[in-house]
């Protein structure tokens, strides 16, 4: 995650990541780009699970695209959730089609320093970190000033 934080956020429980998923899935629009980074355990498929679920509007298997790379979700905007853990180079971004994505769909990217420059320069990073029993989520907009401002609303310190 590179630049400054706009916000960090304290999440105690495994609820309440449901919940902060949830929160953003409610208020992402075609285009939007989420950034998840993280150790391994942190809670970015977590998250992203969440997020999808709410998204979709009931309870489905979301199974980790470790090794397919990309999932595809049929919702009012299509969902793709990937993790690019095992990719090597950015340019194998280009063949999975995610670059295209970006545009047309919203996108959940764990491990996104597998991007590189292919890095949407609008996307929202979302950086989680064990702390105690809970995990902080620190939060950097590179774009949508609507969705800054409700969190700050929504999610304060």
């Amino acid at each position: 995650m590179t630049g400054p934080i706009d916000h960090v956020i304290f999440l105690p429980s495994q609820e309440e990541t449901t919940r902060f998923g949830a929160w953003w899935a409610e208020r992402a629009v075609a285009g939007d780009t989420f950034l998840l980074s993280g150790p391994i355990g942190a809670g970015k498929s977590h998250f992203a699970r969440a997020f999808i679920r709410a998204r979709l509007g009931r309870a489905e298997d979301i199974p980790s695209p470790t090794f397919t790379l990309v999932q595809t979700y049929p919702a009012d905007v299509e969902i793709w959730h990937s993790d690019l853990y095992r990719l090597s180079h950015p340019d194998e971004v280009l063949e999975l089609g995610l670059d295209e994505a970006f545009d047309t769909a919203i996108c959940l990217v764990e491990w996104p320093d597998r991007l590189g420059a292919l890095t949407p320069a609008s996307a929202i990073s979302i950086r989680l970190a064990s702390q105690g029993d809970g995990r902080c989520a620190s939060i950097r907009f590179a774009g949508r000033a609507d969705l800054r401002k409700a969190l700050l609303r929504d999610w304060p310190r």
